[in-house]
């Protein structure tokens, strides 16, 4: 889907997890919330292996997170998930759900590219506004406020809060309206081919692959800008 060009003014969308902020190793963390909480230890693989199933849910499940209520539910239900792929015992058995859920949280801290502010307050100099398009559930804003970035940005747009997830021209479109322009006039940068750059194209919007940690990314198609750092930007 084509959308409409609404004015001359510049926009910069930026992808969120692996653009401008990363998920700091949770296992280490995951092993001492427990250890610490609950007195319930376990190994590092066995650390990797619970959060790898409960975070393939939540990539899978993030959309229902609409709303408060809904986004209580779904980080219950990955709690639950950890649970199961935990090594069974007793005394994991005994933890309710509230306080795992609240391990597992405690676990997930993420932080933001040493890049990524500069890069931000150079668009916004440059007279672009700049918008964060994810696929996230609403919690979102809280992260990127925790991290610094949500001052600097003039709309934050989730899958969970837009109803459609990238590569869906319909989250793309969501952006514009906040930014007041239309695709032409704006750039989308990311670190996926098939939700940033592919949905970009599709939208009408000119995609910037970041490449941080290359060859493990993708390759950027013929035509499309790659960059290893957002100071990259012009």
């Amino acid at each position: 889907m084509q959308i409409a060009d609404r004015g001359a003014g510049r926009a910069l969308l930026l992808d969120a997890l692996g653009t401008i902020v990363s998920l700091q190793p949770p296992a280490p963390m995951l092993r001492t919330e427990l250890a610490t909480r609950f007195g319930f230890e376990i190994s590092e693989p066995e650390a990797q292996q619970a959060l790898a199933a409960e975070i393939a849910y939540y990539r899978a499940h993030l959309d229902q997170g609409r709303d408060p209520a809904s986004l209580a539910a779904l980080r219950g239900s990955c709690a639950e998930v950890l649970r199961a792929a935990l090594p069974g015992s007793e005394r994991l058995a005994r933890i309710d759900g509230h306080s795992l859920t609240e391990a597992l949280l405690a676990s997930l801290r993420f932080a933001p590219f040493p890049d990524a502010a500069a890069a931000i307050r150079a668009a916004k100099a440059r007279g672009e506004r700049v918008i964060v398009v994810s696929n996230w559930d609403i919690s979102l804003p809280d992260v990127l406020a925790r991290v610094g970035l949500a001052p600097l940005l003039d709309g934050i747009v989730t899958s969970a809060g837009a109803g459609a997830r990238k590569p869906d021209s319909a989250i793309f479109e969501r952006a514009l309206a906040i930014a007041g322009t239309g695709a032409q006039h704006a750039t989308h940068v990311g670190d996926n081919l098939a939700e940033d750059v592919a949905g970009a194209r599709a939208a009408g919007i000119t995609p910037i692959l970041v490449n941080r940690t290359p060859p493990t990314r993708g390759t950027a198609p013929a035509g499309v800008r790659s960059i290893a750092s957002l100071a990259e930007l012009p």
